[in-house]
């Protein structure tokens, strides 16, 4: 099997697993979505969901070009959720704040990493 097919089930797998979480531990979620966002605890479901579906989708060929720009569209949407976060780490708790501002640039590499799947 080739790396690039390795690296689209471990993507899928990322992605089904992170969707997954939002239903386990909403709590995580809720805590890092900014204020002025509506409906707070919806938005993590959906996102999860959203989630999940691109992950699935990336792993047949015929779905797998939306499923990246889908997966794109959504890291670009959640972006927020993890400025929040590192602004949460840093202001209130003082701790963690070098994996939340790490975080940031991580969700460049996955945009990257789902942009090798658009055919």
């Amino acid at each position: 099997m080739a790396t690039i097919e390795i690296s689209k089930y471990v993507l899928s797998s990322m992605m089904i697993v992170a969707g997954i979480l939002h239903f386990v531990i909403p709590k995580f979620y809720l805590k890092i979505i900014p204020k002025y966002l509506p409906k707070p605890y919806e938005l993590v479901i959906l996102s999860g969901i959203a989630e999940m579906i691109c992950g699935l989708l990336l792993l047949f060929p015929v779905t797998q070009s939306f499923a990246a720009y889908a997966t794109i569209a959504l890291l670009i949407a959640v972006f927020p959720a993890n400025i929040e976060m590192a602004r949460i780490y840093y202001v209130k708790k003082r701790k963690g704040f070098w994996l939340t501002i790490l975080r940031l640039p991580l969700q460049v590499l996955l945009i990257w990493w789902a942009f090798q799947f658009i055919k």
